[in-house]
């Protein structure tokens, strides 16, 4: 079975450089992953933060969109909970008609940012719509099928595009594979954030074996993990080593995921809530071409998926370049075509 492979970036700004260094980076990886024939490139959405500058990405997809020509571009993901179904799908309506046929609208679970920028993002009230039930209704939108039933029936998210955008729920917990098979929709498990290849295949069998098909879709699971590759295993483990996994458990019951401690110390502040935090080694597919495309094929047989995202924060910039180009190297025989 072929291994394709697509692209996360969460344009990390790297110390010494700026937001604007970092999102320039972005557009550079962009057309570097065009170059080596990835499928897609997705660009992801973090609020109030120092080490991270994509905070928009339906702006980030529009430009990028216009500095390359063929790859599909989309969201890793929106964070629907903050926002109106109907805006997002007009959002990405737009951006699907000014570039048809390469759009994609993943849509995240997470809050993206501190308590503080949810407030901010939700500082007209919350919409007490479960998210599920947001989903539903961005999908709807997208695809220009409003049930009869809902109270704005008739209502359009202009403009309608030919080749609408493809929608995804990301996600990292057998939950969120629940919800996307119940709504008949393409999973991506963000095995980077989780950690726990474990959870990451029951997830999986869990989405395929309760997919809703009544729509007519199949299911289509992919997973999303970080990757660093080098000549060496030393380099590999080296790239490799800065980076950890920062969860902060609330007395609340929720758990997330932060970039660094700090981070997740802040959020716990702004919470105003008893909270602990664990670190954890990160999962992170790493070593020399051989060794990360003999484990990218342990994952593909152990799990079935024959898409995988790949996202990186090595730094600096050229090492983070050279990685996606030695991967692209293992895979050459095994990577599909766009």
């Amino acid at each position: 079975m072929a291994i394709t492979i697509s692209v996360l970036d969460q344009s990390p700004i790297y110390p010494g450089e700026t937001a604007a260094d970092a999102l320039a980076h972005t557009v550079e990886l962009a057309r570097k992953s065009e170059q080596l024939g990835f499928r897609r490139f997705w660009v992801s959405e973090h609020h109030d933060s120092e080490q991270l500058a994509g905070s928009s990405p339906e702006v980030l997809i529009s430009y990028l969109l216009a500095k390359t020509e063929k790859i599909r571009i989309g969201s890793g993901g929106v964070m629907l909970q903050h926002y109106s179904p109907y805006k997002v799908a007009e959002n990405f309506n737009v951006l699907a008609s000014l570039a048809p046929g390469r759009v994609d609208l993943g849509i995240g679970r997470a809050p993206g940012g501190l308590p503080r920028s949810t407030q901010a993002l939700q500082r007209c009230g919350v919409d007490p719509v479960s998210l599920t039930d947001k989903i539903v209704e961005l999908d709807s939108y997208v695809h220009n099928r409003l049930a009869p039933d809902h109270p704005l029936h008739g209502l359009k998210a202009a403009p309608l595009p030919e080749y609408p955008p493809e929608l995804y729920v990301l996600g990292a917990s057998k939950g969120s594979a629940e919800i996307a098979a119940s709504l008949g929709l393409p999973y991506v498990f963000s095995l980077f954030i989780n950690g726990d290849e474990a959870v990451a295949l029951e997830a999986i069998r869990s989405y395929r074996s309760s997919f809703n098909a009544e729509r007519g879709t199949v299911p289509q699971a992919i997973i999303a993990l970080a990757v660093a590759v080098a000549d060496t295993e030393e380099e590999a483990a080296e790239l490799a080593l800065p980076q950890k996994l920062v969860k902060i458990h609330l007395a609340s019951g929720k758990t997330l995921t932060l970039g660094t401690r700090e981070q997740a110390e802040e959020f716990g502040r702004q919470a105003n809530e008893e909270y602990t935090i664990e670190e954890q080694e990160p999962y992170i597919t790493k070593g020399t071409k051989a060794a990360v495309r003999a484990k990218f094929e342990a994952l593909q047989m152990a799990s079935g998926v024959d898409e995988f995202i790949v996202t990186s924060n090595i730094t600096p910039f050229d090492k983070r370049l050279r990685s996606f180009e030695l991967l692209s190297e293992a895979l050459s025989g095994a990577v599909a075509e766009v």
